[in-house]
């Protein structure tokens, strides 16, 4: 049954992509296509995407019917492998409630735990907390070993659940450049908050970015990076402007905008002039009422570091240094106001440039042009290939929560696979030495009557 609800959710997939108008994005899948010379060639048409869905399941070797970028074929491969480590385990719903779940007890909720766990009769022992371990470090959470409610609500959620984010993820890469489609690009994945540097089909470089918060989601695009400012302004965004600066000038006066380089201009043209900070309304700004632009002169302590790599588009965003380097050592990097916080941007230079690009004046910003564009791509993948199966990772936009819900509610045999299974503790034995087999239930789907003996 998950085989096939998987091969119905890539068909779902399929049709909604040839249903979507020409140049049509579906959110949390595509990327939105900025440069029309960035956009990578599909390796196939959607009308055979059911085809490959079905080759996926068979036991076929992982070569594909046709070029695919790596990280699809990748995904592919641990979808086998999750199906072979963890969709072959008894789909049991363990009780939220009951007796703890920890170390030392035998109770019921242990043997339906140790049952769903593909264990046999026993208490909370050691090869049960190895088990549990296992499970936490498979799906990206906490491998403590103990049965915290994030565990078990990962258990309840059921394989069926984590497949189809790794098919929705999978969906996500099919969408990147196959071998042989784009020679020389840079891929950002603000999923995992890494950046990597392609060429011939194969990443030669990475490290970690910074990308938006949730409440300011790098989105998902394919552009073209034209050009580099070296010794970069930054603007401020009117939010910030309004969150910190306007009430820091209110209570410090202008020195705060004089010894941080900040200085504000008339406008947002291109031949904006610089104003008199005195001349600006900054009860209002603060109060959300007028805007003002400030950007910060640039320098050492200016926000965007020594260099900016410029992609236009109608978003604002681009790649950029940062004097502030101690937030890479976070592991959630989720921190931006959308774009991406580059790591170790004069590395990125180099590769991109063949040297890092200097000014020909100290703190004057100047354009560098590109000879050729090199395409962006930034994409979103919640699920990794790690060398003992895949690693669920946490889904900060929530893309994939609202992915998932569209295509249930699309139908097509999908609703009942969206259930969570559920566990008849009738069935369930008393006592650890005899443990009956669990009878299963799904809830009845929405286009289909209840059945009188569900399955």
């Amino acid at each position: 049954m998950l085989k096939k609800a998987a091969v119905v959710l890539a068909a779902a997939f399929a049709l909604q992509a040839q249903a979507a108008p020409p140049g049509g994005a579906q959110p949390g899948l595509d990327m939105i296509l900025i440069d029309a010379d960035a956009m990578p060639q599909e390796p196939e048409q959607a009308d055979e995407v059911v085809q490959v869905a079905d080759v996926s399941w068979s036991g076929a070797p992982v070569d594909l019917l046709k070029p695919m970028n790596h990280i699809y074929t990748d995904l592919r491969r641990q979808l086998m492998r999750y199906q072979a480590r963890w969709s072959s385990l008894p789909q049991v719903r363990v009780p939220a409630t009951g007796a703890p779940l920890r170390p030392g007890v035998s109770s019921r909720r242990v043997l339906i735990l140790r049952q769903r766990l593909g264990l046999g009769e026993g208490s909370y022992d050691p090869e049960l907390q190895a088990r549990v371990v296992a499970f936490q470090r498979a799906h990206g959470l906490s491998p403590t070993g103990a049965m915290d409610g994030e565990t078990l609500d990962a258990l309840n959620r059921g394989a069926a659940y984590y497949e189809r984010r790794l098919l929705l993820n999978m969906e996500r890469a099919r969408r990147l450049p196959a071998p042989g489609t784009a020679s020389r690009y840079i891929l950002v994945d603000a999923g995992s908050a890494q950046l990597f540097m392609y060429e011939s089909g194969r990443p030669v470089d990475s490290m970690k970015v910074i990308v938006g918060k949730a409440a300011d989601a790098t989105p998902m695009m394919a552009a073209s990076l034209r050009f580099a400012s070296v010794n970069p302004y930054w603007n401020v965004p009117p939010d910030l402007v309004a969150k910190l600066i306007a009430p820091r000038v209110l209570s410090e006066g202008f020195n705060y905008l004089n010894e941080r380089g900040y200085e504000v201009l008339d406008s947002w043209a291109h031949d904006a002039k610089v104003i008199g900070s005195e001349t600006v309304d900054w009860s209002a700004v603060a109060n959300g009422v007028r805007q003002a632009r400030v950007r910060q002169q640039p320098g050492g302590a200016n926000s965007m570091g020594a260099i900016k790599f410029m992609m236009p588009n109608q978003f604002g965003i681009y790649l950029h240094d940062t004097p502030n380097k101690a937030l890479f050592a976070e592991d959630k990097r989720w921190l931006s106001n959308g774009c991406v916080r580059l790591e170790d941007a004069e590395r990125l230079a180099r590769w991109v440039f063949g040297m890092m690009p200097r000014g020909s004046r100290a703190n004057v910003e100047e354009h560098v042009p590109l000879q050729q564009a090199v395409p962006v791509y930034i994409t979103y993948m919640t699920v990794g290939a790690g060398p003992d199966g895949p690693t669920f990772r946490a889904d900060p936009y929530d893309r994939d929560k609202v992915v998932l819900e569209r295509f249930a509610e699309a139908g097509d045999g999908m609703q009942d696979s969206t259930k969570r299974l559920e566990i008849d503790l009738s069935n369930i034995a008393e006592t650890s030495r005899d443990l009956a087999p669990l009878k299963l239930q799904r809830r009845p789907s929405r286009r289909s009557r209840p059945s009188a003996n569900p399955q």
